[in-house]
Order: C-alpha cells, then structure tokens, then sequence
C-alpha cells in the first residue's frame, strides 16, 4: 500500500497557513484534477480525492491539531480500515460529500464546470440525509493505555425505522419520483446578470435534494425513516492514546434520515490517575524516596511499574536528584514510533524525630569527612535543582 502524502504537500501550503490560503489552494487542485475536465483520467480522479481529503482536514481546526500532534494517525485508520481513527480524514468520504464540500467552496455549484451539477459522468447528485455524530467517554488505566483494550458502549441513538427499513414509506409503493425535479434531486435556475442569464443548478424545493416524495408516511416513524433505539457498539482503542485524544468510528453515530448516511461516534479519552506512576508523553515518571542508611550504604529496592514490581540496584553513595532510567517501561507511541521509559527520580528521606542513640550516632558522623559534600557534589545537585527552573 502506497505511503499517503503529507496534507499540505498535497495542498502546497505551508504548515502556518491560514484557512482562507487553505481553501484557495483546494480551489485551485479541485478545478485542475476535477473529473470533468479529466475524463476518464484514474491518476486525475485519485488526486481529486487527495485534495478533497487533505481541505477536509486542514479545514478544520479540531483535526488540523490532531494531524499536527499525530499525523495520518490521527486523522485516519491508525488501527487498521475502519479502526477507531477512521473517519477522520477524507478516507470514508464518498463523491457525494467532496462534490457536496466542493459546491460550499464554489458558490452553491456542486462542481460541474460550465454551469452544470456534476458528478462522475456528468450525473445529477441526490442529496443524502446525514445522522449527527454521538459523544461518548472512556477512561482509561495507564494499563489498559498501555497494551490497548476494547470497550463496550451501549448507545441510545437514533437508528433505521425497522417498519419501513429506514426509507419512511410505508408499504410498497409509498413513494415516487419527484415530479418537480424528475427524479434529479435538482432544478435549474435562470438568473439574469451584467454578463447575461447564467444558469445555475440548486437543490429542489419540492423533494429537498432526495429526488423522490413519499406519499404515504411510515406510521411508526412519521416518515422520517428513523426511530429512536439502542445499539451495543464495541470499540478498539489502541495502545498509546492520550488524555484528551478524540477517536472515531465511521457510521456509529445517529442514523440518516430515509435511509442516509450515519453520523460518527466520537470518543473522548480520559486517563485515570495512577497511584504511584505519572505520565510525560510516553515516559513514566516515578518518585522514588529513599531512606538514608540505603542511600549511603546501597542495596536493591522494589519500583513499580505498569506490569508489576521490579528490583533496582541503587548504588552506595547515591545522591537526592539521580535519576535512573528504566528503558521500555513507558508506553508506546500511539503511533507505532518505539515505547517511553520509566524514569525514577531519588529523593533522600531525612528523619524528622532522633532518639539519643540515633543524635549520638550522627554527631559522631559529623565529624567524619565523608559526611561532608565535596565541592563537586554540591555542583552537581544545585545544577540539578537549577534546571527545573530554565
């Protein structure tokens, strides 16, 4: 499978570009690889699908962040087709909806050069009702983000009318092709201007685009061809998703209106805290307070990690600030780019009470040149301290 071009390459747009140099740039990619000006050009028609995909995110500013931050990733089927990621980009989109989006972009033409309504083979387009999109919540443990799980989601959401099989007629014969339009879904409007009568092709008012009228409505659904219900809809989440992140499931959300095209469901991600460990990005941050005598004399502790507890070695001598890095014990990148560390920052434990043996003892240390930090010691910790500051 061909490795998918960078957005803005596609668009030759910089990556600070404004959404007003967007959408004059997909004008310009839109008319030169339009299919009526290619006929029966596939390389022509796969970059007119390109440029619609690329403006259907860029154009955006919720997905343009996730592209920036993730990629393809974050925008397309990061897990596969039809993965959680799906539906983000242009991937799902039919030539409905970058005919539809190239009509917004042009001024009420649905992309037909030369006044015409178009589609592939100069075709009229029906319109298609669209379901909205559902929102859900999910969290998540460190765990669970870790090795990615599957979720289960009971939704009430609106689906098809089971009594009419979502086309809101009722019985055979409940509709019939729009006598206004003829079927088209479209009429053509003369309007006069300095240049002449031009010719425009808009959405009909009789039928609203569907090409078609129902004479007799579905008595359960009132002709809408949607009920409200429930679906159990199971969910893949990948391993390495974030606080924040929004996934996507094409065709999930509220069904369409006589037989449309459903909406996505969305799903919001939210990391539950864990009791021990913190998270940077991919990294695992874990505080690790140690008591004197093991500072100074070095032995073997238990850290705990997202798999269980693990031994490390601390060295004798170890000083407040070291930080010891656990190689592969973060989380992996929702991307598939490697897996974080666990990082284990040491902090000394100073007792807060001392018997008389105890304050006998250390005074008797005190004196003791070892118990005195070196001037190189004293260097390396203030450093330490310094750079959480810069």
């Amino acid at each position: 499978m061909a490795e998918k071009r960078d957005y803005y390459e596609i668009l030759e747009v910089t990556k600070t570009a404004t959404v007003e140099e967007i959408k004059k740039a997909y004008r310009k990619k839109a008319i030169q690889y339009h299919p009526d000006k290619n006929p029966g050009d596939k390389e022509a028609e796969e970059k007119f699908k390109e440029a619609a995909e690329a403006y259907d995110v860029l154009s955006n500013p919720d997905k343009r962040s996730r592209y920036d931050q993730f990629g393809h990733a974050g925008v397309s089927g990061a897990a596969g087709n039809g993965g959680p990621f799906g539906g983000f980009g242009g991937e799902g989109m039919s030539m409905d909806d970058i005919f539809s989006m190239f009509g917004d972009i042009f001024g009420g033409r649905s992309g037909g050069f030369g006044g015409g309504f178009s589609g592939f083979g100069g075709g009229s387009q029906q319109r298609r009702y669209r379901g909205s999109d559902l929102r859900v919540k999910v969290k998540l443990t460190l765990k669970e983000i870790s090795e990615g799980v599957e979720k289960k989601f009971k939704l009430k959401k609106y689906v098809p009318c089971d009594q009419c099989h979502g086309s809101g007629a009722e019985g055979d014969g409940g509709s019939e092709t729009c006598p206004t339009c003829k079927g088209s879904g479209s009429t053509i409007r003369n309007q006069q201007t300095i240049l002449g009568t031009m010719q425009t092709r808009v959405t009909c008012s009789t039928c609203n685009g569907e090409g078609k009228i129902i004479k007799n409505k579905c008595k359960k659904c009132g002709g809408d061809g949607i009920i409200y219900g429930e679906e159990v809809v199971t969910v893949k989440i990948p391993a390495g998703v974030a606080e924040g992140m929004q996934l996507s499931m094409g065709g999930k959300g509220n069904a369409g209106k006589h037989n449309g095209v459903a909406g996505d469901l969305l799903i919001l991600v939210e990391e539950e805290p864990h009791p021990d460990l913190i998270r940077d990005e991919n990294d695992l941050i874990y505080n690790l307070l140690l008591s004197f005598p093991t500072a100074a004399l070095g032995g073997a502790v238990e850290i705990p990690t997202i798999d269980g507890k693990v031994k490390v070695k601390i060295d004798s001598g170890t000083q407040p600030g070291k930080v010891l890095r656990l190689r592969g014990k973060g989380l992996p990148n929702v991307n598939g780019y490697g897996t974080g560390d666990l990082l284990v920052n040491i902090s000394i434990y100073v007792p807060e009470a001392l018997n008389k043996e105890e304050k006998s003892t250390l005074e008797k240390m005190e004196a003791s040149d070892n118990f005195k930090p070196s001037t190189s010691v004293k260097e390396k910790i203030f450093k330490k301290f310094k750079s959480f500051f810069d």
